[in-house]
């Protein structure tokens, strides 16, 4: 069996070959050739957490695993990732154990590329500031998703700890240079989206993160943060204003996302407002964005096809580059 770190995950594939994967991903699931149960969460009221457990089969790619992840918002006061996983991949003929995968990075790897993917097929193509809300681990996956699909020249960042802000603006500055990419850190979440041409939440908010003024028309909004029903990022004016809301599946979405399920307890939306699978975009079935003036929505839950698709990819790479440590169990 292999055994994979984050570290030598960074090593094994391009963002772009990531986008690529979870479009497959995405594309076989909404075809209906994947295999994917709503995942199990399990609230730990112990660490104020939530521990995740989602399993998939993707067999055009012989893609087949299980995932765990634990999200501890609380491990930030000792000093910890808030984010914490593995992933179990296994043999689609065999079924035996092939590797064991550090599933936090796995998990900002695949939640910043299916980002990408959103933004790639939602947004203007002449979108220039991106703005996001939320600065932790996932921030940096949807940076560099959303740079790898359109020209950013700025960045608007937010977030509830300014100096973390700050210090993810540092870490951009040295990445790209201060001349191919102008960094600003707001004092409140509106000033940062307004004026933004792509919005990227990533928050354990239980409340909306913006008001819904504050938003310049034409927007694609990538909301990639709470994750509970009780817990909503988006204001329900926006969500029921969004041209085309897209998600990677509606049953997931439905059952999982109160970004979705209190605008519908509310009545803002129905069940019917969710105009595709994002996977449907990506195989022709429903359009993208049509005009310059639409608003546009993507809601991630994250789905496991995605993770074991992309998983497998890593672990061909690794394979192939001799990368990884070499366990018998």
């Amino acid at each position: 069996m292999l055994v994979l770190s984050a570290n030598d995950q960074q090593q094994l594939l391009t963002m772009s070959e990531v986008i690529d994967s979870v479009g497959v991903a995405l594309s076989e699931f909404s075809n209906h050739r994947a295999i994917t149960p709503i995942r199990t969460s399990i609230p730990v009221v112990k660490g104020n957490g939530t521990s995740l457990f989602m399993p998939s089969v993707v067999e055009a790619t012989d893609s087949l695993g299980v995932k765990f992840v634990s999200v501890f918002p609380d491990n930030r006061l000792h000093g910890k990732k808030t984010i914490y996983g593995m992933m179990v991949l296994a043999d689609v003929m065999t079924g035996e154990p092939l590797a064991i995968l550090e599933a936090s990075y796995l998990t900002v790897l695949r939640t910043g590329a299916v980002s990408g993917l959103a933004t790639k097929f939602l947004s203007q193509e002449k979108s220039k500031v991106l703005a996001i809300i939320g600065t932790g681990a996932q921030a940096r996956g949807v940076l560099q998703a959303i740079k790898a699909v359109r020209s950013i020249e700025t960045v608007h960042l937010y977030n509830r700890n300014e100096s973390k802000a700050h210090e993810f603006a540092r870490e951009i500055t040295d990445q790209f240079g201060s001349e191919s990419l102008q960094v600003h850190v707001f004092p409140n979440a509106d000033e940062a989206v307004k004026g933004g041409d792509i919005v990227a939440t990533a928050t354990n908010a239980k409340t909306p993160v913006f008001s819904a003024e504050s938003l310049k028309p034409g927007v694609h909004i990538n909301a990639i943060g709470s994750f509970r029903p009780t817990m909503q990022e988006i204001p329900t004016a926006i969500v029921a204003r969004a041209s085309k809301i897209v998600v990677e599946s509606r049953e997931a979405a439905l059952e999982e996302t109160g970004d979705l399920i209190i605008p519908i307890e509310q009545g803002a939306i129905t069940s019917e407002s969710i105009y595709a699978e994002l996977g449907e975009i990506v195989n022709g079935v429903k359009s993208g964005r049509e005009s310059d003036e639409e608003l546009t929505l993507f809601k991630s839950v994250g789905l496991a096809a995605m993770d074991v698709v992309v998983a497998k990819a890593l672990y061909d790479r690794a394979l192939e580059l001799g990368v990884g440590q070499k366990v018998s169990i």
